[in-house]
C-alpha cells in the first residue's frame, strides 16, 4: 500500500477506533461486561467493513477507473446491507448485548464515513497529470495563425 493510501486509512480509522473505544466505555458503564463485548464486536466489526471496502475501492480506482463510481455506489450498499444483515442475525443473542451491538455498529459506520470525507477533502488530489508537461511531444492547442 503507498504511502499516502495508508496515511489516508490511518487518518480515517484512528477517529473510528477512538469512537470504538469511547462505545465501549459507555456500553460498560450501561450494561456492563455484555454491553462492553457488543460495543467492541460492532466497532470491529464496523471498522473490518469499511476498511476492506476501502481497500476494494482504492483498487477499482487503479486497475478499473472507469468504474469507480459505480463500483463505489454499488460497496456503499452492499456494506450497508451486510451491517443490516449482522444487526438482524444477532438481534436476539445472548453472547453480548444487542443494543449496545446495534448502536455501536452504526455509530462507528458514520464516523468512518465522516472521517472518509474529511480526509478526502483534506487530500491533495491532482486533477490534472503532472507529467504530460514533461511529455516530448508538443501540442498546439489553440488556433494557428
Amino acid at each position: 500500500m503507498p504511502s499516502r493510501d495508508a496515511r489516508n486509512l490511518l487518518s480515517i480509522a484512528v477517529p473510528t477506533a477512538a469512537a470504538g473505544v469511547i462505545a465501549v466505555a459507555v456500553s460498560a458503564a450501561v450494561a456492563g461486561g455484555q454491553g462492553a463485548l457488543g460495543a467492541a464486536v460492532g466497532a470491529v466489526l464496523a471498522i473490518l467493513f469499511m476498511g476492506i471496502g476501502l481497500y476494494v475501492l482504492q483498487w477499482t480506482a487503479k486497475t478499473l477507473p472507469q468504474l469507480f463510481q459505480a463500483m463505489g455506489l454499488m460497496l456503499y450498499v452492499a456494506q450497508l446491507l451486510l451491517l443490516l444483515i449482522f444487526v438482524a442475525v444477532f438481534k436476539n443473542t445472548s453472547l453480548f448485548s444487542p443494543k449496545a451491538f446495534a448502536v455501536t455498529l452504526v455509530v462507528a459506520t458514520v464516523v468512518w464515513m465522516a472521517a472518509q470525507a474529511r480526509a478526502h477533502m483534506k487530500a491533495k488530489i491532482f486533477y490534472i497529470d503532472p507529467d504530460s508537461a514533461h511529455s516530448d511531444r508538443h501540442e498546439k492547442t489553440g488556433p494557428s495563425s
